[in-house]
This record gives C-alpha cells, structure tokens and sequence, in this order.
C-alpha cells in the first residue's frame, strides 16, 4: 500500500466522522428544540430532505405514475411507492406554530364535565401534546390523584396493565369511603354498588361536610393509552376491562389513534355502556367518529367542511356546545317528556269515559261523545297548548341552567319519564274519568230545566260532559307550564273558547243543526245545556277535585322532598340570584406536596406499562421520534363495521345561603353538591 493511498484512506475516515458528529449535534440540537417547542404548547413540524438523481426521480416518477392510474389496490400501491420515497431521509430541523385553544374552551369542559358528562379525548396527537392539551383545557388537573398511562402492545400486556390501574383505582375509592379492602363492592359511573343494594352515590356519614357527602373529594384519576395500546385493548377479551377502568377515570385520554380507531371507541362505548354517545371534531379525520356517534357536531373552521357534511349539528366554535346541551339539550327533554306524560293524560282521561258509559249502554256501539267532538278533541280542543308546551316551557332560564350544570343530571337518569312516571299519568287520566263521567251522571241522571222539561237526555249529558273534559285537560297542561308567554295564554284559553264556538256553530239556535237535521238529531242542544246551573256548578266542581289534589300533591312534594329543581326554581329572579363573575373554585381535595407543576409521568412500580403522574413539566412535541402506525394499519388487527347509519369567589350573602341549600338537595339526590359554577377571564387566543 502506497502512502497516498493511505493519506486519502485517512481523510476520507476524519471526513466521514465529521460529517457523522455533525449530524449527531444537528439531531441532538434539534430534539432540544422539539422539547423546548412542546413545553411551549407549539405545533411542531420536521423537515427532512433527500438526494436523488435524474435517474432515480425517473424511475420513481414511473412508478407514481403507475401506481396513481391503477384500477386496483390503488391506495396500497400508492402507500408503497410513498415509502418508498421517504426512506433514509436527513433531518433539516424543525418548525413551530402556534396553536391555541379557542375561547372558553376550560370552562365549556368543566361544565360539562359537572354535568356529569363523561368526556373522552380521541386524538393523533403525541403522548406529550396530548397531555399538554389536557391540562390546557382543564380535563387534567394538579388536583388528580394519578395520570395513568398505559403502554403496552400486546393483550396480555395491556389486559395486565387494565386490572392493575383498576384495583388500584377501587382500592383508593374504597380507602377514601372507609371501607374495608375485603369489602365486595364494586365502583361504576361514580356509584357504590353492593350485593344486593341499589346504586348509592356514597357511604359516609352525611355530617362529614356542610353539604353532606360529595364525590368532588374523592380521588380522582385520569387514563392516557396511545394507538398501539389501544389496538389490543379493543380485542375481544380485553374491551370490557377497558371500558370498565377508563369509567373509574375522571378523564379518558386516547392518543396517536387513527380516524378507525376513533369510530371503534365510539362504538365500543355505544354497545358496552347503553349509553348516548355525542361526538364533536373538526376535521375529515374525525368524519368516521362523527358518523358512528349517535349525535355527531362538527366544528367550522380551518381544517375545512368534512366533519360539518357528515354532522349533525353544525357549530363555529367549540363553545357554543356548552348551550347546546346544558340549556337547548336539556329544555328539549324537559318539554318532550311533558309532552309525552301530558298525551297520554288527556287521551287516558278521554278515553276512560267511554269504558265507564259502556257498562251503562250494554257494551252497545254507541258512543258517549258527539262525533264530531272526537274528530276535533285531538285536532282543536286539546293540541295547540301541549303544543306551545313543548316549544316555549322553560323550567329555568338559560343563565340558571349553565349556572348549576348539575339541572342536566335528571335528564341522564331517564328522571322525567319512565314506567314510573307512565303508569302515574295513566293513573291521574283515569281517576279524571271516574270523577267526570260519575259526578256528572249523578248530577244529571234525574234533572229538570227551568221550565220544567226533563234534561237528563243523551244529548246533553254528552254536551256537558265533552266542555267539562275540555275545560279540565286544558287547565291541566296550564299547571304543567312553569314559562307562560302570551301564545300559552292564547291557546289555553283559546281552546276552551274553541269549544263553546264549535258546540254553537253546530248546535245553535241558528246552527248546522237547525239546517241539517238528518245529520245532526240532536237539534239546537247547546243553549238548552249550557242555561242549566247544573253544567256551571259541575264544571266548577269537577275542575276543583281534578285539579287541587294534583297541586296539594306537588306543593307536598316541594316542601318536604324538593327535586334540584325545585330549589333552583324557588330563588331564580329573585334578589339572592345576582351574582358577578367569578373565578371557579375547583371543590378538589389538594394535596400536601401541591405545586404548579403539572404531571406527565414516570415508571409505575406495579408495572413498566403503566407510568403514573408525577410533578414534573409537562413537554411534547407532536412528531414522535418514535416508528409510525403503519405497520399496525397493514396488520389487519383493526376490524370495523360501517355504522353511517347512525347515525362564582364572592357572591352576596343571600347567594351563598341558596348555594348551600341546593348543594344539601343535590347530595340527597345524585351524591354529589351542586356548585354554581361563574365564567372565568377568557383565554385570549384563538383557534
């Protein structure tokens, strides 16, 4: 070997390490800045680049080619030749934007989440991001007893690291309650549940705080699974336990996950929990969760209209969904359970007459009603009220139910209809019946009018009893509206009116009657009926013994077991209500070594897949240095069926006393004190 030959040998060896040092300081420089970036909250963004010559743009441009025009397996050939391309890659740098969240963004979720709403996060975020943007918004706190992260990729692993993060979630429950370990009780949507006992919401003593026992207290944790956990956590023998552990949690976390893994969350959480599922997202990434969902919102804004196409409720910002269900969401139900319970009321109430007149007409065909009085009992007398009912009623106004979130609990719970509350309004439309067409047969079996002619004819009594009917069922749904608009007044006392215009236009001195005597053989009935005293006294009386026991029965209720919304409604416009804003005051129980640092994680002694929170800075950046789920794409572990079917700290004294007496009801109720929550200072950025 020649000398030059050894001189070249040994610049091209000090060539190839300087290159190799500086591309490992550039990388390390770089992974510095991601960090620094994801500390920030910043978006970030690597760049890379890749030498080719002429020839092998050539014949990769041919293979693009080729692949794009293919008529079959399109997508694979396309992924392929992608691949391809971006193999061995050099690492430029990185870039940042900033990306904030839009306003109001923190109190939307804490409200929602008093409501008791179960919020879970479904994102492509990184782990870090996906965190960062969990305390951004309040889903996290430093008030959380643990950050769960779960990290394993395989079904065992992640099946053992579920039942551990489970029973340490229950043991800490059970030691927090007072309960013995060995205790067999089992802990589901915050409820204590016991062999043979009905759901409670809690087993403490109830003077362990001045509004009884609250879970606001209790420990409190959160669960973080990335795409590759989740996939064998959506497996057949695991879905269960990861439902059941991810509804211990506070807060549900699911991150790097593809738009198909999304949907299998959502479905999962449909089949497993009976529950209704709301999905709301933003982009054509969130499409396939927006349609599995049974209510899908998409977001205008930047990322483009897919989510809004395939949605259905359409919102500019993430805000206005804080409305949608806590005030508009909520009066819905609240006027469509009225609806039903009032339907069924008048008809039961209607319908009843006729079964008790047919033990007194031999079971014949004839009916106790005018005909033309059934065609119109539905159409006129009785639909316009429960009409304006079930568009215009408000129990509370839009600012008390954002104020108290927990006014949305009864809705969740099937409060305001069930068997129950069926059977009861098939109760009270049958004893309306007994009370008029018995009150009415004895007063008009033997009767006599003013000149003495007998009054105690079919006609009449079918008269009299179909206004008294009227003017009762309509007097009732006017007890139901607690929100009274003029178009209440005008169709209450429109259709009583109504019926006294129908019965003289037919059955008038100059009516239809008169005119076509073949069709209507009752004749001019209507001034003969209503000049007795007896159809006055009667109609007076029946509306009294239909009426007052209903309003005893809830002024009983009222005072001695008051619903939440009985005492909301009690103080609402009154001078105790005024109220400035406020910051919130997170009712948690902080710890001795509380701080300002927020959690992120570290190794878990129970297992090395699951890290727990400790008080660390929070860092992230949104590409992981870490390999891409493509593999985990192409393995064919995900299996999903299309579903496109679906589809305030100062208030005034007064204040703080309703605060305290409506947090006593609501522990009586739902376990759980109601606390007015007050707006905080806008974020100031914007999406």
């Amino acid at each position: 070997m020649t000398e030059s030959s050894c001189c070249a040998r040994e610049q091209t060896t000090w060539c190839l390490n300087v290159w190799l040092v500086d591309k490992m300081t550039r990388n390390k420089k770089t992974l510095e800045h991601l960090k620094w970036f994801g500390t920030e909250g910043l978006r970030t963004l690597c760049l890379a680049s890749k030498d080719l010559t002429e020839k092998e743009w050539d014949e990769w441009n041919r293979k693009y080619q080729d692949a794009s025009t293919a008529t079959q397996d399109r997508d694979e050939k396309l992924r392929t030749v992608f691949e391809e391309i971006e193999d061995n890659l050099t690492l430029l740098g990185a870039t940042a934007v900033e990306d904030k969240l839009q306003d109001e963004v923190p109190r939307t979720i804490a409200r929602l989440a008093s409501a008791s709403i179960k919020i879970w996060v479904l994102t492509g975020d990184k782990e870090e991001t996906a965190i960062n943007i969990g305390y951004s918004c309040r889903l996290l706190t430093d008030d959380m007893e643990q950050v769960f992260i779960v990290e394993g990729r395989d079904v065992p692993s992640v099946k053992q690291s579920l039942t551990t993060l489970s029973r340490q979630i229950i043991s800490a429950r059970k030691q927090y309650r007072g309960l013995s370990p060995d205790d067999d009780v089992d802990f589901v949507d915050g409820k204590v549940h016991t062999s043979g006992l009905e759901p409670k919401e809690s087993v403490r003593d109830a003077t362990d705080s001045p509004d009884g026992p609250t879970l606001h207290d209790e420990p409190e944790f959160a669960l973080v699974i990335n795409g590759y956990s989740l996939s064998p956590a959506l497996e057949e023998d695991v879905k269960d336990l990861f439902v059941k552990t991810a509804c211990l949690c506070k807060a549900v976390i699911c991150c790097r996950v593809t738009p198909l893994q999304k949907a299998m969350v959502v479905e999962l959480v449909k089949e497993s929990k009976k529950a209704v599922t709301l999905a709301i997202g933003d982009g054509a990434n969130d499409v396939s969760m927006i349609k599995a969902a049974h209510i899908g919102v998409g977001i205008s804004g930047k990322e483009g209209r897919q989510a809004v196409l395939a949605s259905d409720y359409a919102l500019a910002q993430f805000r206005f969904l804080e409305r949608l269900l806590l005030v508009h969401g909520r009066w819905s139900y609240m006027r469509m359970c009225k609806f039903l319970r009032y339907f069924f009321y008048k008809n039961f109430a209607f319908t009843w007459c006729q079964f008790w007149f047919a033990w007194f007409s031999g079971f014949t065909a004839q009916t106790v009603y005018d005909a033309w009085f059934i065609t119109f009992y539905n159409v006129i007398f009785t639909s316009l009220p429960v009409l304006a009912l079930g568009i215009l009623d408000q129990d509370v106004d839009d600012a008390t139910c954002l104020r108290y979130p927990k006014l949305y609990v009864p809705g969740q719970q099937n409060r305001l209809f069930n068997v129950k509350l069926f059977l009861l309004s098939l109760f009270n439309g049958v004893l309306v019946s007994c009370a008029l067409y018995f009150f009415m047969y004895g007063a008009f079996h033997s009767i006599l009018s003013g000149d003495g002619k007998d009054a105690a004819t079919l006609d009449v009594f079918q008269t009299v009893l179909a206004g008294t009917l009227v003017i009762v069922v309509n007097l009732q749904v006017g007890l139901d509206t607690y929100y009274w608009t003029p178009v209440n007044h005008v169709f209450i006392w429109g259709s009583i009116l109504a019926w006294f215009a129908f019965i003289f236009t037919l059955y008038g001195p100059n009516g239809v009657a008169t005119l076509f005597p073949g069709f209507f053989p009752a004749g001019a009935v209507a001034p003969f009926a209503l000049d007795l005293p007896a159809f006055w006294m009667s109609a007076l009386v029946i509306s009294a013994i239909c009426v007052f026991p209903v309003m005893a029965i809830r002024y009983l209720v009222n005072v001695w077991s008051p619903t939440l919304i009985d005492v909301v409604r009690k103080h609402q416009g009154s001078e105790c209500c005024e109220c400035h804003p406020v910051e919130f005051k997170w009712n948690r129980r902080r710890k001795d070594s509380d701080s300002d640092e927020r959690p992120v994680g570290t190794a878990s002694p129970t297992s090395h897949l699951v890290r727990q929170g400790t008080k660390e800075a929070p860092t992230g950046f949104a590409f992981s240095q870490e390999p891409g789920y493509g593999d985990l794409i192409r393995s064919g572990r995900m299996s999903f069926v299309d579903t496109s079917h679906r589809r305030s700290a100062s208030v005034k004294e007064r204040t703080g006393e309703m605060d305290r007496v409506v947090g006593s009801i609501s522990s009586t109720h739902s376990g759980a004190s109601i606390q007015p929550l007050s707006p905080v200072d806008k974020p100031n950025s914007n999406l």
